[in-house]
């Protein structure tokens, strides 16, 4: 699931906050949690996604761990397989069942065992992925009511048992998104009968908790990469921490998808986005990736979106076109969104000038010069302002080696930001700079330089180019 998939009901996302990760405590309590080398093993396959292996690993884990906690790990195995595909229902039914059967055994503990903190601690976690959950099917005021067990529950757990760090980042979500919630969730807790928050100590109760606690790394990171984006405004530092999921969890495609996902919405990377979907649609050929089929779909998909932008629609209709080929079942709506692509490009394809564009661009990447000056010429011709076919015929023009006449053509885009798209703005930026500076126009290239690394929505290697050469220019 993509962060965007999330309601905006912020109370209730204080959720999952038993669910244990993978980083080792600094300083814990034997006790807090018992057999918490079994948990973490049977979590990282969670977030490894490998669902399969989880029975078995559970069997093992408990004991020496409660049983009660291993039937909350069974429920949030299944809560991360249905974020894999959040529009599917088809594994509803079996998750409320397993995830109120967990509510049901933790609830019962920590009747029989109240002075148990982590009874009451999984009794949290319990409650905590049914509130995501309801969350995530719109069921703001159950998802609301659980917040506000989640939060009895982990004060109790830390009143008990003040070293058990991970309910700390439980109780650090409430304050942060009870400070941060919308008027509609605001209202929720005063109904409730919910305290206010504090933005500032909430974060820092789930930043000593990442740091410190026992078990919950990956949770904390993946909570927390939701924050930056939604309040922080801080996307490169959730794009840092969804890459650190994703090297400790390649198997799981949420991670990489969420990385294309954040690339293309909050930082307007296109051509980063693009070979973030094309990593995953090659490590789902090769197997590499849980649920293959569904997210080799959905690599497609995601592609074919960014390549339209790019102006490359011919190359986005043959990824449109395996997906109608293939039927997927999932992920839910695949076809119907691939079929809505598709048609979109065919139109932008029956414009002659545009397609020309490409057909020109296309013969000049195979190195057919000749043939791509006549097609672009043709293409210019029908549209001569065109900034996209003024940039492939400037790129033809370095291809002939007619260094001037592409600085031309070069410095008209410069000159044009306001319809330029930004990925070809900062291109033609970094291509004029290094003319300039092979003529010695250091002053002029350096500015152009800075111009490239500055432009928002730029290609990520534009940047580092630019950088690049402004450092060996000793700016």
């Amino acid at each position: 699931m993509t962060t965007h998939v999330r309601s905006a009901l912020a109370i209730a996302i204080v959720v999952l906050v038993g669910m244990p990760g993978a980083q080792p405590a600094a300083a814990q309590s034997a006790s807090s949690l018992t057999g918490s080398q079994q948990l973490q093993r049977a979590y990282d396959a969670i977030f490894d996604a490998r669902f399969d292996e989880v029975p078995a690993l559970l069997t093992r884990t408990c004991p020496p761990a409660p049983p009660e906690a291993c039937q909350v790990l069974d429920a949030a195995s299944l809560w991360w397989q249905i974020q894999l595909d959040p529009l599917s229902k088809v594994r509803d039914t079996q998750f409320q069942s397993k995830v109120d059967a967990s509510i049901a055994a933790t609830e019962a503990w920590a009747k029989r065992e109240p002075q148990r903190a982590e009874a009451w601690f999984y009794m949290g976690g319990a409650y905590g992925a049914r509130a995501q959950w309801r969350v995530l099917r719109g069921e703001r005021l159950g998802a609301a009511r659980d917040g506000k067990r989640i939060k009895d529950s982990l004060e109790r757990a830390l009143m008990l048992d003040p070293l058990l760090q991970e309910a700390f980042f439980g109780i650090g979500l409430y304050h942060y998104y009870a400070d941060v919630a919308p008027t509609t969730a605001k209202l929720l807790r005063w109904l409730l009968w919910l305290p206010g928050g504090n933005k500032a100590q909430g974060m820092r109760e789930m930043l000593r908790a990442r740091e410190n606690g026992e078990l919950l790394g990956d949770e904390a990171d993946y909570q927390l990469h939701v924050i930056y984006l939604w309040y922080e405004k801080q996307p490169q530092r959730a794009l840092d921490l969804l890459e650190q999921l994703r090297n400790r969890h390649p198997r799981n495609p949420l991670f990489l998808q969420s990385i294309a996902d954040v690339q293309d919405r909050y930082l307007h990377d296109l051509t980063a986005s693009l070979r973030s979907w094309e990593a995953l649609l090659n490590a789902a050929k090769a197997r590499r990736v849980a649920y293959p089929e569904l997210a080799e779909t959905r690599a497609r998909l995601g592609a074919a979106l960014e390549l339209d932008r790019l102006f490359e629609t011919d190359a986005a209709i043959e990824h449109l076109r395996a997906v109608i080929a293939a039927k997927p079942a999932a992920p839910y709506g695949a076809m119907a969104e691939a079929q809505l692509q598709l048609r979109h490009a065919l139109d932008r394809m029956n414009n002659p000038a545009y397609r020309l564009s490409i057909e020109g661009w296309r013969a000049l990447q195979r190195g057919e010069l000749p043939v791509a000056a006549r097609i672009l010429g043709q293409a210019l011709a029908l549209k001569p302002d065109d900034p996209v076919t003024r940039f492939r015929h400037a790129q033809l023009l370095l291809a002939q080696k007619n260094d001037a006449a592409a600085l031309t053509v070069l410095d008209g885009l410069v000159n044009a930001r306001a319809t330029t798209p930004p990925t070809f703005y900062a291109s033609a930026c970094l291509d004029a700079a290094r003319l300039y500076e092979r003529q010695r126009a250091t002053t002029r290239a350096i500015d152009l330089y800075r111009t490239a690394r500055g432009v928002f929505g730029a290609d990520r290697q534009t940047i580092d180019a630019a950088d690049r050469a402004l450092a060996r220019l000793a700016l």
